[in-house]
């Protein structure tokens, strides 16, 4: 039981400090899930569903491809043809990164990805936390009449004030939580962040966050906030996390169809069909659908005379 082993694992232990064991914590939980939903002969999703939803795991998932990094030797080609490949894909929503260039180019940047995708409301922008509250103000007045689906950690994710004071100036939805490990960080995002329920979007990752419990309990913050968890869009691109999406009903999930593989992205058994995913119909989370993850696998234990 995934639920017990968490307690077991966090016993004794000092409230505070979620460093490295959060991450520590969270891997043996995706391990413990994929155990248990294997051992009940179904898809991760449908133990989610039955176990904490409404019994039924979503048909479908949204999903938006995260990539869009910055391509120097290309400018703005390099970036059309990327996102041409996620539309191809059947991708229908992307992300790109701002703030590591100049105003101006980020500009150009976000027009590219428009020109591609044919439409502002399916392109979100994540500053990866490199704005000051000044510059985070001054890029999100020079986005807003773009419209764009999110603007994504402007600032340091624990710096509520700035989120707050960017938040007061861009009408249009905003996103942050990737970098919040714990119930505690949700609580007090929520109360001094200056978050709208009704547009912005939050991130928190189970991976990242001690696991599927602690996410839970992240979730009844919400809803003690007035926070409806279509609002909650997951980081990280990859199969646990779609497999969440799928059982808890939420708005949708990030993908990395591009970048940090072997681990990123679905694999070639999950379809993605106009901006919707669905998990692998296999025992447990389907890692073993991805052969260049269970080659990586192999090759790690291999080096360690352990064998597969």
């Amino acid at each position: 039981d995934p639920v017990c082993l968490q307690e077991k694992l966090r016993q004794n232990e000092k409230p505070g400090g979620h460093g490295e064991r959060r991450a520590a914590v969270g891997a043996i939980d995706m391990a413990a899930w994929d155990l248990a939903a294997k051992l009940a002969g179904q898809p991760l999703c449908r133990l989610i569903a039955r176990r904490f939803g409404d019994g039924n795991a979503k048909d479908k998932v949204e999903v938006y491809a995260a990539g869009g990094y910055y391509h120097d030797q290309d400018g703005t080609d390099g970036l059309k043809r990327e996102l041409n490949g996620y539309l191809e894909s059947g991708f229908t929503k992307v992300k790109i990164k701002i703030g590591g260039a100049t105003l101006a180019e980020d500009i150009k940047r976000i027009e590219t990805a428009i020109e591609v995708t044919g439409d502002p409301g399916h392109v979100a922008v994540d500053a990866n936390g490199r704005f000051g509250t000044e510059d985070a103000i001054a890029w999100g007045r020079a986005i807003a009449p773009f419209g764009l689906r999110w603007y994504e950690e402007a600032g340091d994710p624990l710096n509520f004030e700035l989120q707050r004071a960017v938040g007061a100036v861009y009408p249009h939805p905003m996103a942050t939580g990737e970098n919040l490990f714990s119930r505690e960080d949700v609580r007090n995002l929520l109360r001094y962040a200056g978050l709208r329920p009704d547009r912005d979007i939050l991130q928190m990752d189970p991976g990242l966050s001690y696991g599927l419990v602690e996410y839970l309990d992240m979730l009844a913050q919400l809803k003690a906030f007035g926070w409806d968890p279509a609002s909650c869009f997951p980081h990280g691109g990859n199969l646990f996390n779609l497999h969440v999406a799928a059982g808890l009903h939420l708005g949708g999930t990030e993908a990395y169809p591009g970048v940090f593989a072997p681990f990123g992205g679905f694999g070639d058994s999950v379809r993605i069909e106009n901006g919707f995913a669905m998990p692998p119909d296999v025992p447990g989370i389907g890692w073993e659908t991805k052969p260049d993850l269970m080659a990586h696998f192999e090759e790690l234990l291999q080096e360690d005379g352990i064998g597969v």
